[in-house]
């Protein structure tokens, strides 16, 4: 006998406000709401309906003002819905009063997207991100989670005996068990972090160039990764489907051998409290070699959601590292005349095709004529190998009648090598000591 299970889905009604005193980012469109009801249907539910207010100002009580409360509360009993999602940013309070009008779970953007990250993560490292920032979106919001208690009290200020003290105890409680928490998961980070620092150190002294693949939630950065590398990342047509990074060796000639990471994707609205968990990660960025900056070019929207991820870029620091404009799926390209430009390439990560260019691009950009050579050392210059340790990348050495050592060198360090062998370069003192 087999047994069947039946996984509900929630029904969520779709809420965005657009108000000429909020900021043009802010606010929400027929565009952001179709950008949101995709983000519920990654998050497993499903979109039963949309309404989107117009006025000139946030209500600072609902938000959205009475009326339209009363009929997102309309909207939601009749398509029995169980959840409803702003489209903006709610604060702690509104969320409360929206929640308890309406009669279901109400939450925003920000809140939806981490549930997302919370299911996605895989690694220790992403878990421990999403964690910092779930509970940091959490503690302001605690107030609410004992609702129960303050309806219990009445407003003249009687209340039933013992509903006051312990729902203050146990808020206070919880609050100081968050911060904790915070303290520690933002303890975990900085490990995280020196770690990364160590590595990146290792690769600088190796001189193994790094390239970053950041892009739009579902513009194919994982799609491009295996079509590069082999990767084998599952890769599907939804957004945050790939949340931990993912690094692999790429060779683009026998002398230039690079490392290729995607990262998490960018949106409209990322919570700031995921940008500042995730700078462990993204903080990567601004010590790449190159940035492929992976473009939808099959989406209307490319403009606007390149802007999202170049503003995003700027805010991690990395806008002066040199980039590539890789503007993906040209295979369901609509527009006559497609992007171009010194720094531009369009490539379909599925097909393969414009990949070739890619590749030649990126290795025009690394490839810092590095040269395999063998070099034969009198023993009287044996302290030149410490030289090639630190300006070199060694593959052997062998003793002989020479010192025969095999190795990656740049012309420079050849010629340094050549001039000190014959006597015409004597290096500083300091130059051999750490």
């Amino acid at each position: 006998m087999t047994e069947q299970t039946n996984e509900t889905r929630n029904r969520a009604v779709l809420v965005g406000l657009s108000a000429h005193s909020l900021p043009r980012e802010d606010n929400a469109s027929e565009t952001s709401l179709e950008e949101l009801a995709a983000l519920v249907e990654t998050a497993g539910g499903e979109c039963v309906g949309m309404l989107l207010q117009n006025r000139d100002a946030p209500e600072a009580r609902t938000f959205i003002g009475e009326g339209k409360v009363e009929e997102v509360a309309q909207l939601v009993q009749a398509q029995q819905a169980d959840l409803v999602v702003f489209d903006n940013e709610l604060s702690p309070s509104q969320q409360r009063v929206l929640t308890e009008e309406m009669g279901v779970q109400v939450i925003d953007r920000a809140g939806l997207i981490l549930d997302i990250f919370a299911q996605r993560a895989r690694t220790k490292e992403g878990r421990l991100q999403v964690e910092l920032a779930q509970y940091q979106y959490l503690l302001p919001r605690l107030t609410g989670m004992w609702g129960h208690l303050v309806r219990q009290t009445a407003s003249g200020g009687k209340s039933p005996i013992g509903t006051r003290g312990p729902g203050e105890t146990q808020l206070e409680t919880d609050r100081r068990h968050i911060r904790r928490k915070i303290a520690k998961l933002t303890q975990d980070l900085e490990e995280v972090r020196r770690v990364r620092a160590v590595q990146r150190d290792r690769r600088e002294k190796n001189e193994v160039p790094v390239v970053a693949i950041v892009g739009y939630t579902n513009a194919g950065k994982s799609t491009l990764l295996n079509a590069l590398t082999d990767a084998g990342i599952p890769a599907r047509n939804r957004l945050f489907d790939t949340l931990d990074t993912t690094t692999r060796t790429l060779e683009l000639s026998d002398t230039c051998t690079v490392l290729i990471s995607d990262t998490v994707g960018f949106i409209r609205k990322l919570p700031h409290h995921l940008v500042e968990a995730f700078k462990a990660t993204l903080e990567e960025l601004a010590y790449a070699d190159l940035i492929l900056h992976v473009i939808d070019a099959s989406n209307p929207e490319w403009r606007e959601q390149a802007a999202v991820v170049e503003g995003l870029i700027t805010q991690l620091g990395a806008q002066a590292t040199p980039r590539l404009e890789v503007f993906n799926k040209s295979d369901v390209y609509v527009g006559e005349i497609r992007p171009h430009g010194e720094d531009i390439v369009s490539i379909s990560a599925k097909t393969g095709e414009g990949l070739p260019e890619l590749l030649e691009k990126i290795r025009r950009r690394l490839d810092t004529g590095v040269h395999r050579v063998t070099l034969s050392l009198p023993y009287d210059k044996g302290g030149l190998l410490d030289m090639l340790y630190r300006q070199a990348k060694v593959e052997s050495v062998e003793y002989g009648e020479t010192i025969q050592v095999e190795a990656l060198c740049s012309e420079k360090t050849i010629g340094q090598v050549k001039a000190y062998v014959t006597g015409g370069w004597q290096p500083p003192k300091e130059f051999w000591e750490d």
